[in-house]
């Protein structure tokens, strides 16, 4: 009895080791999110485990800024997740040459990458292998406070340069109405404004010229006279008193509590905004507007002034993931599952054909503006890596508060460029 007994107790033990051993845990990183992409994102991953036995999906959510300084440390330890958001280009290079990532080609489901565009699919490839996928893209804009610009008379249909909209802010200070709320603690909300006229004045190839060393690298004209133009903008004092030391996220409320004329910043915050608001409500549709970024009238190259600036964001997959992780992945991006997330109103769904559910005239207007686009540029601060893209937020604030030249603020870039 008692060798029965002992045996019985390893088979069971073996059979307890051989359930754990089945059971597969995915743990998925992601920026903070709101309550409703929370939800979105738990049923995808419930529906997945219910069609997957002896998988589960853990999502952990970490606040932007947090997120940015704690994934570097997270993928070079045994804690690292299976899967994390990713606003890819030079950031996903970096990680692939540092070996954080695997190639998940070969993984995916056949016929699956031909669901996703080609454009969105190179933002996480490193040459020719595919890292991750692109969920959905975003243009960064001026959200306006229909109610406010009305107020100072402010005709949004003419804002067409950045002449125009120097006038419409100074047109709003006139009037008594702040002209624009800026999350400046946190800087990436100001480096929209020098990639943007950076874009605007050099065109096309501009970032991917200075990259190469070509016409001077960072040190270019359009460069400086990003900073110029950005310059003429801060020199009439648009933002918000102690803009430098509001967050993005109190910023986004602040707006949406009806502070300001102007905010610039992604689609994406049409509904943060809102929660984050006072009310909890923010302003109804039909008190917002949201407008191109401006043209600049005499740009040092063509090809720039209808660009959109803004994100292929998705998600990267780590070395030590297993292949469930890949086949998460693919479950998550399926067209079923985007096209409840442009229902939802959550994003804009970068798979083929599953914009059709969507009504949000703000998100139809986004997906048009990306679609006629001359080109789409990711983010400076992502695009560019790491190293770099801290430096141009650290030069956009600077400009911001006259600390810096825009010669200085070009050969800041240029240098973290050279030793990034």
């Amino acid at each position: 009895m008692k060798y029965s007994a002992a045996a019985l107790a390893a088979a069971i033990a073996a059979v307890s080791g051989h359930a754990a051993l089945a059971q597969t845990q995915i743990n998925v990183l992601r920026v903070a999110v709101n309550p409703e992409q929370e939800q979105y994102l738990e049923k995808i991953a419930t529906d997945f485990e219910a069609q997957n036995e002896g998988v589960d999906v853990i999502f952990e959510y970490v606040a932007n800024e947090a997120y940015k300084a704690r994934l570097p440390t997270l993928l070079q330890s045994d804690a690292r997740p299976d899967i994390f958001y990713s606003w890819g280009g030079q950031t996903v290079v970096e990680q692939v040459e540092a070996g954080f990532l695997q190639p998940i080609g070969d993984l995916l489901p056949q016929g699956f990458r031909e669901t996703l565009p080609q454009a969105g699919l190179q933002a996480y490839e490193v040459e020719g292998q595919l890292y991750g996928l692109p969920q959905y893209a975003t243009e960064v804009v001026f959200w306006a406070n229909k109610a406010l610009t009305d107020q100072a008379g402010i005709d949004l249909d003419a804002i067409k340069t950045w002449d125009d909209f120097l006038q419409a802010v100074q047109t709003a200070k006139d009037a008594g109405v702040t002209p624009i709320i800026a999350g400046g603690q946190d800087k990436w909300p100001l480096h929209f404004y020098w990639s943007y006229l950076a874009l605007r004045h050099g065109g096309p190839t501009v970032v991917t010229d200075a990259m190469s060393g070509e016409n001077g690298g960072f040190t270019a004209e359009p460069f400086v006279a990003a900073g110029r133009d950005f310059q003429r903008l801060t020199e009439l004092e648009p933002f918000q008193p102690g803009y430098i030391s509001t967050t993005y996220e109190t910023a986004s409320g602040m707006f949406a509590d009806g502070a300001g004329a102007f905010h610039l910043m992604g689609d994406w915050d049409y509904l943060p905004m809102r929660e984050r608001s006072t009310s909890g409500q923010g302003l109804p549709d039909d008190q917002l507007a949201i407008i191109s970024f401006p043209a600049v009238a005499d740009p040092v190259a063509e090809g720039g002034n209808d660009a959109t600036l803004g994100g292929i964001n998705g998600w990267a997959v780590t070395n030590s993931a297993e292949p469930e992780a890949v086949a998460f992945l693919a479950f998550m991006m399926n067209a079923e599952n985007q096209r409840e997330a442009g229902r939802q109103q959550l994003f804009i769904p970068i798979a083929e054909g599953t914009s059709d559910g969507m009504d949000n005239p703000f998100f139809i207007q986004v997906a048009q503006n990306i679609a006629d686009s001359s080109f789409h540029q990711i983010f400076l601060d992502q695009f560019l890596g790491a190293s770099v893209g801290a430096t141009i937020n650290d030069i956009s604030a600077d400009l911001a508060q006259d600390a810096i030249t825009p010669e200085d603020a070009a050969a800041q870039v240029q240098e973290a460029w050279d030793f990034r």
